[in-house]
């Protein structure tokens, strides 16, 4: 096998042009095998084997950068600088990286796993090569659907006043993880099709070289003239007009081809774009025909594509989906807004039945919020369902334009708390500490299905900023028999105890609150557990209460401890003189790498089992 050259960085420079199609086939076979085992993104990975391959060939690691937008992409380049072998390790605990990682290799040149940072990282780079006298090249990476994100060109528009090289390659496979929408969309459409473009000025780069002796001087003319011929014949020519040269379209499976135009690049003094049309994919039927289902796949059947493991309980974005239609049938004012996330967030039901009031505004978070807001002044009742750990990126939107104004938009918080295996960049743990410091923000936490359902209905009839945060996964339906009503800031006492300790939990943490304890029975400790349903406002007679009652509160949360319900706890009981220890169970105020959300747990201290025992030292410590 071609593939078992392939043991550190810059061995595929050392192969024959010959095989290097075949070692393209054999990426794609690796990638199918391994993936149908650990799952992963699949479909963005098979699209991405031969551009990677030519950038291999061109650039030089780890010396030049290479810089992966969003980086679920990198599984090849991952794979040609020598970590093929540790594969069945990828995004498991302790294992490899799902996205780029520094600290994994040296050729991996920035951390990502969010949309629309590489240009603006590359241009980093770039600026820094130049202050420091350094010679490297400078590649980002950037896919057609990232190019919905608003940071992209605020990078690009720096960008244009470069004089030194910086390549910015294109990867448009009309896809983010569905279809992308929006003008961006078409415009590349168009170039796609501009075949009308590229057919005249091969003609006419063949004729003028044709000329004796200066033939060639014209053509080099022609290339370095920024309002040529491609102003005649595409209209807009957007990336020209932004100062940044334009090569393309090229045939993303063609390395002959990408790696001519890839050495072509590299030769422009200033910024240059290369276009290249890619198939997310390619070479997997089932990945082909449903690109979004592969995006992120778990372990599946090689020969029909299908989940390896089918069947399991509804997930908390299913019980979403299906309130959602509910309260579109009931209210025609609600209208749904997602970031290039409709099957993600649980939308695309909403948006089958009710297209008009369905909004994809792409990735573009920011955009997303402040889109709401105009539509809540418009008077329209709009639910934004966006990932937690992308909805930080329009953290300013959500303060200034909904929270400020006091307007009705209700977030839903998808894949709160711990994600698993897409690790760090995707980990929820921060929302309850910046929801929680925004004035006028509701924040509330189901901990099972129906009360996801109950809470939904409440934000939707409610009046001001609300967010109903929810994990990822299988939706608990357990204390079915739990169901009050959900009244604003009132929490719900599941059981009580015998005055030693008294259990809050936010959210998913209800479930493991239960299970702490049974296991505190026994060892002889009845425990009471309440769920806290709001963590802004938090219901403060219960707090009080349960601080002057028992020895000992604990709080349980999926974020992180700066910030969190726990220290919200903390910081009232001692505003009233209440010394009543609190001990907080959180997550530590670090990044989490990726795992099974169970390991994480364990790792974390924050399983029954690790809360149990911290609850035992504490009282036999006497440090309560």
């Amino acid at each position: 096998m071609i593939l078992e050259k392939i043991n550190e960085e810059n061995a595929v420079k050392k192969l024959p042009q010959e095989e290097l199609v075949p070692l393209a086939q054999e990426i794609r076979e690796f990638l199918i095998q391994s993936l149908s085992h650990t799952g992963g993104h699949l479909a963005s990975n098979l699209g991405v084997v031969e551009l990677t391959i030519a950038l291999h060939r061109v650039l030089e690691f780890p010396k030049d950068k290479l810089i992966w937008d969003v980086g679920h992409q990198a599984y090849t380049h991952k794979i040609l600088t020598g970590r093929k072998d540790a594969f069945d390790t990828l995004r498991k605990y302790h294992g490899l990286s799902g996205f780029p990682k520094r600290e994994e290799s040296g050729c991996d040149a920035f951390d990502t796993g969010h949309s629309s940072t590489s240009i603006s990282a590359g241009l980093g780079y770039v600026r820094a090569r130049e202050l420091l006298k350094k010679d490297y090249t400078v590649v980002s990476v950037i896919g057609d659907g990232a190019l919905t994100g608003g940071m992209a060109y605020e990078a690009m528009n720096n960008a244009s006043s470069l004089k030194k090289n910086f390549i910015i390659v294109l990867n448009d496979n009309e896809m983010s993880i569905t279809r992308n929408v929006g003008g961006i969309s078409q415009y590349l459409g168009n170039l796609r099709t501009a075949t009308a473009y590229t057919n005249l000025k091969t003609e006419l780069e063949n004729s003028l070289k044709k000329i004796p002796r200066l033939g060639g001087g014209m053509v080099d003319a022609l290339r370095k003239t920024k309002s040529s011929i491609k102003q005649f014949v595409i209209p807009g020519m957007f990336f020209e007009n932004m100062g940044i040269t334009y090569l393309g379209p090229v045939d993303g499976h063609n390395i002959r081809q990408l790696i001519k135009v890839l050495s072509e690049a590299k030769r422009f003094e200033g910024p240059v774009l290369v276009h290249v049309l890619t198939e997310k994919g390619r070479g997997y039927e089932p990945a082909v025909r449903h690109p979004a289902r592969f995006h992120g796949t778990a372990p599946f059947e090689i020969d029909t594509g299908i989940p390896a493991n089918r069947g399991g309980k509804a997930s908390y974005t299913d019980i979403f989906s299906t309130v959602m239609r509910k309260m579109g049938d009931r209210n025609p004012k609600v209208v749904a807004v997602t970031a290039a996330m409709m099957t993600g967030t649980g939308l695309k039901r909403f948006g089958n039945m009710f297209p008009d009031r369905f909004f994809d505004v792409g990735i573009a978070e920011e955009h997303a919020v402040t889109f709401a807001a105009g539509m809540a002044l418009g008077g329209l009742i709009p639910v934004v369902a966006i990932y937690s750990s992308f909805l930080q990126r329009a953290f300013d939107q959500m303060i200034h334009d909904v929270c400020m104004q006091h307007l009705h938009v209700v977030f839903a918080v998808d894949r709160a708390g711990l994600v698993g295996s897409d690790g760090e960049t995707h980990q929820g743990c921060f929302d309850l500490s910046y929801l929680s410091m925004m004035p006028n923000m509701t924040v509330l936490a189901p901990k099972n299905k129906w009360e996801l359902s109950d809470m939904i209905k409440f934000a939707v009839d409610f009046d001001g900023p609300v967010a109903v945060r929810y994990p990822r996964g299988e939706a608990y339906d357990g204390l079915q028999e739990k169901r009050a009503p959900v009244i604003l800031g009132k929490a719900e006492v599941i059981c009580e105890g015998d005055g030693c300790v008294a259990l809050l939990a936010v959210g998913s943490m209800v479930k493991t609150a239960v299970e702490t304890a049974g296991l505190l029975k026994e060892q002889g400790i009845c425990a009471a557990v309440v769920n806290a349903r709001f963590v802004k406002p938090f219901d403060r007679e219960t707090v009080r209460r349960l601080a002057e009652e028992y020895r000992l509160v604990v709080t349980m949360e999926e974020n992180v401890c700066t910030g969190g319900f726990g220290e919200q706890i903390q910081s009232y009981l001692a505003s009233l003189g209440i010394h009543t220890p609190v001990l907080r169970a959180a997550i530590p105020d670090k990044f989490v790498e990726q795992g099974s959300v169970p390991e994480l747990h364990r790792m974390l201290g924050i399983d029954a089992e690790g809360i149990a025992e911290k609850i035992k030292y504490t009282l036999e410590s006497g440090r309560e």
